[in-house]
C-alpha cells in the first residue's frame, strides 16, 4: 500500500513568495512508483540569489536529480523555494550546498546531486555540485548538460 502524502497546503491557491529560504515550506508527496528505481530532474536556469557582500544579484543555472524513495518533492513548493533566494544573501557553494541537503533531508531519496552553474562573479564562474547516496546500478543518469562557462566565444 502506498504511503499517504502529508497535507500538501501550497497547491490550488495563490501561494506568496517566502520572505526566505527559512521561511519556505518545501512539500512532498507520496511515490506512486517506490518499487521503481527512475531518476526525476528539475532545472532552474534562472536560479538568483545575492552576494552576502555587495547584494549585487547572482545567477546560476542549477540541475537536480535525484532517485526517489517513497517521496517526490511537491514541484510548486520547490520553486517557491528555489524563487525564496532572490533576496538572500549567501555564497554560491552555500547555497547549491545547502538546497541539495534540504531537499535530502525532506525526501531521504536513494541518491540525489545538484549542479550549480553560476554565472561569473568577478570575472570568474564558480560551479558547485554536492551528491548525497550511491546512484542504484540500475539507473540511467543523463549528463546534466550544462556546457562549462565560454564567454562570448
Amino acid at each position: 500500500m502506498a504511503k499517504k502524502s502529508p497535507e500538501v497546503t501550497q497547491l490550488g491557491k495563490q501561494t506568496a513568495l517566502p520572505a526566505s529560504p527559512e521561511e519556505a515550506v518545501l512539500e512532498r508527496v507520496a511515490n506512486p512508483h517506490a518499487d521503481t528505481h527512475y531518476v526525476a530532474r528539475f532545472t532552474q536556469p534562472e536560479f538568483t540569489s545575492l552576494c552576502p557582500v555587495t547584494g549585487q544579484p547572482d545567477f546560476a543555472h542549477l540541475v537536480i536529480d535525484y532517485v526517489p524513495d517513497k517521496w517526490l518533492v511537491e514541484s510548486k513548493s520547490l520553486k517557491l523555494y528555489l524563487a525564496s533566494f532572490r533576496n538572500h544573501g549567501a555564497f554560491h557553494e552555500d547555497c547549491t550546498v545547502a538546497i541539495g541537503k534540504r531537499i535530502a533531508d525532506l525526501l531521504k531519496p536513494n541518491y540525489l546531486r545538484i549542479g550549480g552553474y553560476w554565472y561569473p562573479r568577478g570575472g570568474m564562474p564558480i560551479d558547485v555540485f554536492w551528491q548525497t547516496g550511491a546512484l542504484p546500478n540500475d539507473v540511467w543518469l543523463p549528463d546534466q548538460g550544462v556546457a562549462a562557462y565560454r564567454g562570448r566565444g
